[in-house]
């Protein structure tokens, strides 16, 4: 609150505690000769100085009259004050408020509908993550239910994720064990990319590693010259934090559709059925597979054996 706000509610505040305790009214003065405007007015601002302010004292410094009622202003120190007092000098008013002026409120931005998003022909959905995060692990979830269901789609979705290269090693915002969790899924999607599904369908419910890789039939001796030549895994990490700073991606998860941010729960949330409608949405024609009907649950967050849960939350990031 401003120091201006602040004064006057000391002095409302005090005010109608005075006012309620008195029936509402102060002596008036005799309205005999001069301005009968800046008598009233004066009256007011000297039982202000007298009855509620200590330190500071209030000068008036203009007066007219108003809608019935004398509104003038009073300065404290360097801050003005606009007040109002029936002309009796009966009832004083801190503050007025103009019925028939519109009142400015803030507003959440309108939800995007299939019409607002950027189209093309071949669309491409960005799903900006990192792999210890309950939410990025939700929408891994939603993304892995979509390719399972309908595998087309798989060519036009791209899980990327969040960190930075220091001194020549990933990082990422919970620590090491998830650098490398990312790493190895970022080495997985660029060259074992037929494993890659396979394996973040089995990790996403427990967080297992071994099992998982050896489920995924994945090689990890490529996997591992993937994670230890800089010139491979960091090279395909850098170009993930490249566009995560290119786009001012702060969030697990962030989606971006044909180089736009889009939000998920302008199309019903982090469901399988939200995020298929959001993707068919970007192209320019959609394919007929885009018809199909997906799980409108939300999905689980943080690691799940089962696709949804009764969990209550589903909506958050991290970041």
């Amino acid at each position: 609150m401003s120091m201006k706000n602040w004064i006057w509610v000391i002095i409302a505040i005090a005010l109608a505690s005075f006012l309620v305790g008195y029936g509402g009214k102060f002596k008036t003065s005799s309205l005999l000769g001069g301005s009968a405007a800046k008598k009233v007015a004066q009256q007011a601002v000297d039982y202000i100085n007298k009855n509620l302010l200590q330190d500071s004292k209030a000068e008036l410094e203009k007066v007219e009259e108003e809608s019935g009622v004398y509104k003038f202003t009073l300065k404290v120190g360097n801050q003005e004050f606009d007040s109002y007092i029936t002309k009796d000098g009966k009832y004083l008013f801190p503050q007025g408020l103009n019925l028939q002026e519109e009142v400015t409120t803030t507003t959440t931005a309108p939800k995007k509908t299939c019409s607002d998003l950027k189209k093309e022909k071949k669309p491409l959905l960005e799903a900006f993550v990192v792999s210890r995060c309950p939410f990025g692990l939700q929408m891994q979830r939603v993304l892995d239910e979509i390719v399972k269901n309908i595998p087309e789609l798989t060519s036009y979705i791209r899980v990327e994720y969040m960190g930075d290269i220091v001194d020549g090693k990933i990082s990422s915002m919970h620590g090491e064990e998830e650098a490398q969790e990312n790493l190895r899924q970022i080495c997985l999607r660029e060259e074992q990319p037929d494993k890659y599904w396979q394996y973040l369908d089995c990790h996403i419910k427990k967080g297992d590693v071994e099992p998982c890789l050896d489920k995924a039939s994945v090689d990890i001796s490529q996997l591992t010259n993937c994670m230890e030549d800089s010139n491979r895994g960091l090279s395909y990490a850098k170009e993930d934090f490249e566009r995560q700073n290119k786009y001012g991606v702060t969030g697990s998860p962030t989606l971006v559709l044909n180089g736009e941010e889009v939000a998920e729960f302008d199309f019903g949330g982090r469901s399988a059925e939200a995020v298929k409608t959001l993707l068919c949405c970007g192209f320019t024609q959609q394919p007929s597979f885009c018809s199909q009907q997906l799980t409108t649950d939300q999905a689980a967050p943080s690691f799940s054996p089962t696709y949804s849960s009764q969990s209550k939350t589903q909506e958050g990031s991290c970041g």
